[in-house]
């Protein structure tokens, strides 16, 4: 670190203690001192992508932490967060110099980058998994690493355009969410706006630039309707803090423009304008006000503050219109809502109040339910119920007794029973909503009254609840029922379901429970027989295609295994009969780029565009002139023998695959969709979750509300692509997945 640089870092730590002083004046600045200039030495020869010194980073996160107004351990841990994972630090050091709290939410926010993992999935929820425990026990382990990924968005520029996405989805999908959940509004809207600037940079640079042409017009009228409030609060001595007004932020805009299919200039709520009061009485007041002032949109006034959200928010909300017939949504809090609304926990937890303590257990039991459901789940599994429970709107019902419910949007009767208790669950026969009797797959709506009716005769949960019940906890706590009730039927079911996804993958039964490979199947599965497989199989604890992948691929390995240890053995059996004659060896067949050409060698080989073969497809080539063969797929509509010239005829060749492919391949897809709001973001997901190489990526809208999607990616070969394929149709809303040729 040069001289200059190491002045522009102390610059830097003296304005984070300036903006510590002016919240919390009794902060321990001689600590914080120590923990800059520890993390500082740790860091001294690493530097950031775009050249500066790494310690710029922490610093950073520090005065995002700062700003936040936490206190002095979170200023530490930010300043040190990465010092276990970068450097030689220990959690033992950091613990005697600091304190073990320091060192705790320092371990929580690390990552496990010491462990291996099989897949990024499995890394991914070990991850949130540790995060999500480590918050559990103390909330400022999620504040810490919130404030550490909006300044890793804020400085994305310098990554590669691979890693931009790869994290971009990655905070749109996980940490956007989770600061909504905490109810920290204003880093949610900058998390997703930086998301999307990388997800789609097109359309959001569309939106940007059109908002710039229309930034006087816009500020005009958010000026004009300010000052109308103002006077009107004024006339009638409302005593307000403060009003303005504010354009909806981009990923706002982009999703409204995506789900319902309108340009920038049809949506008319743009704007929302916020009224800062000192009382809550003063907030139904100003309500009142403003109805009287403007024309109210019936059905559009929510009170948030008689029936907060879970995340703690409290405003009133209400959509009205103005002279110019222009509609906008007017919020109205007090001073303490409105910080709550815009840093959520942060800004009033028990470390702000006295400085210790580990958080209000209850606000926080939602965490510790969270992971209580997910103990058995693999990774995918666990990323997906960790959207559907944490991060999903959510529906709020109460008890006949008047307690609220809150429960995922588009829960039914059995989410509810079983959030009451497994037991409520299981011995439900019926269920009233509103006095009347509904079915179990009644899709539950704000504010009803749900009461579960339940027999002691019940037979117990139906197996089609598993495809009703829209939490994980309700369907983990159906399996529990079945693995502990009905092992015989489990066994049978996963049996039957297991051999039948065998065939599909062109295995046998007899093959997989043969005495050389049991063993190695049961390890790769982790389970100690293989009726136990089948009984997790049979309850819905594990899936048949999951299974017979994993089991696939680990006897793929057994036998690459088996024939490398064969090819040694020869080879060794050569070499000690070097000195007798070599018995005939027949020719070796030369391959180019993994394909053999009958009758020709050394020729080259090049793959036709028109259909983009991959190994383990059916293919043809065709000898041009100058460039060598051309491989074509079987089915591509230019190889066909009816298409074929027949003066040509002798120039098509019989090619194949050779054993020695290429480890990856060029070709591409293409979807037909039913346009959705999010259909980009969940095919980029499964992309990523499939680890396979994108080359380019490219939707668009159809007149008839379809959507095209077109994908060039790498594969290894076609086992690999039907496997996507299968993957690609399974997501919501796609009609059809197809390899383009001709």
């Amino acid at each position: 670190m040069t001289a200059e640089e190491l002045g522009s870092v102390n610059e830097r730590y003296e304005a984070l203690e300036a903006s510590i002083r002016a919240y919390n004046p009794n902060a321990d600045f001689d600590k914080i001192r120590r923990a800059f200039e520890y993390a500082r030495d740790k860091h001294i020869h690493q530097r950031r992508k775009d050249g500066s010194p790494y310690i710029t980073h922490p610093l950073a996160v520090a005065q995002v932490v700062s700003d936040m107004h936490l206190d002095s351990e979170s200023i530490m841990a930010a300043l040190l967060h990465d010092c276990i994972e970068d450097t030689d630090a220990t959690h033992e050091e950091i613990a005697k110099l600091f304190s073990p709290a320091v060192a705790e939410l320092v371990e929580g926010v690390t990552k496990l980058t010491r462990v291996q993992y099989i897949s990024k999935e499995e890394e991914q929820m070990e991850n949130l998994r540790k995060m999500l425990m480590a918050m559990s026990k103390d909330i400022r382990v999620i504040l810490v690493k919130i404030a550490d990924r909006l300044h890793n968005m804020r400085t994305m520029d310098y990554q590669t355009a691979e890693k931009q996405k790869q994290k971009s989805l990655e905070t749109m999908e996980i940490y956007a969410p989770l600061a909504h959940r905490l109810g920290m509004q204003k880093v949610k809207w900058e998390l997703e706006d930086r998301s999307l600037r990388y997800l789609d940079p097109v359309g959001y640079r569309d939106i940007n630039d059109k908002l710039e042409v229309h930034r006087a017009q816009h500020e005009a009228f958010m000026a004009h309707i300010q000052s109308q409030i103002e006077e009107r609060l004024k006339e009638i001595s409302v005593d307000y803090t403060k009003v303005y007004g504010r354009i909806k932020h981009t990923y706002s805009i982009y999703r409204k423009m995506y789900s319902q299919g309108k340009t920038l200039e049809q949506i008319y709520d743009l704007f929302a304008f916020r009224v800062i009061v000192k009382t809550i009485p003063d907030c139904y007041n100003v309500l009142g006000v403003m109805h009287d002032l403007y024309k109210p949109v019936l059905g559009r006034f929510k009170d948030y503050i008689g029936t907060p959200k879970p995340n703690m928010y409290q405003s009133l909300h209400t959509t009205v219109i103005g002279d110019e017939g222009i509609p906008f949504e007017v919020q109205i809090r007090t001073e303490e809502m409105h910080q709550i609304a815009e840093y959520g926990i942060a800004a009033h937890w028990k470390y702000k109040q006295n400085g210790q303590g580990a958080g209000s257990e209850r606000t926080y039991e939602w965490v510790r339910k969270l992971l209580e459901n997910q103990e058995s789940s693999d990774a995918e599994e666990f990323i997906h119920n960790l959207k559907v429970d944490m991060f999903s709107d959510e529906v709020f019902v109460f008890t006949p007794s008047g307690d609220v419910v809150n429960l995922p949007a588009g829960a039914t009767p059995i989410d509810f029973a079983y959030s009451i208790h497994s037991a409520v669950g299981n011995s439900m026969v019926s269920c009233k909503v509103n006095n009347r009797i509904v079915t179990f797959d009644y899709p539950l709506q704000n504010g009803d009254i749900v009461e579960v009716v339940t027999s002691k005769a019940a037979h117990g949960p139906s197996r089609d609840w598993m495809n009703i019940a829209k939490s994980s906890e309700a369907r983990n706590k159906i399996r529990q029922w079945f693995k502990k009730e009905k092992r015989e039927e489990n066994v049978a079911r996963g049996k039957l379901s297991f051999d039948s996804e065998l065939k599909h993958a062109g295995l046998t039964l007899s093959e997989i429970t043969s005495w050389e490979n049991l063993p190695a199947v049961l390890k790769k599965m982790s389970y100690g027989s293989i009726d136990d497989m089948y009984a997790a199989i049979g309850y819905g604890g594990l899936s048949s295609l999951k299974a017979v992948n994993r089991i696939r691929d680990e006897l793929w390995r057994e036998r690459r295994t088996a024939q490398a240890a064969q090819k040694a053995a020869e080879m060794e059996e050569l070499s000690r009969s070097a000195a007798a004659p070599p018995p005939p060896v027949p020719a070796k067949r030369h391959s180019e780029n993994g394909v053999i050409v009958e009758g020709l060698g050394n020729c080259l080989v090049k793959f036709a565009k028109c259909c983009a073969p991959v190994p383990g497809d059916p293919i043809v080539g065709f000898v041009t002139r100058g460039y060598g063969v051309s491989v074509h797929r079987v089915d591509c509509p230019n190889a066909r023998h009816n298409s074929r010239d027949p003066e040509e005829a002798a120039r098509w060749v019989k090619v194949a695959w050779g054993s020695d492919t290429r480890e990856s391949y060029q070709t591409s897809l293409e979807l037909v969709s039913k346009d959705r709001d999010g259909l980009v973001l969940d095919i980029s997901a499964m992309l990523s979750t499939a680890k396979v190489r994108v080359l380019s990526f490219s939707s668009r809208g159809m007149p008839d509300g379809f959507a095209i999607t077109s994908i060039v990616l790498e594969v290894t070969g076609s086992e690999q692509l039907e496997l996507l394929m299968k993957k690609l149709k399974g997501i919501q809303g796609v009609m059809d997945v197809k390899r383009p040729t001709g």
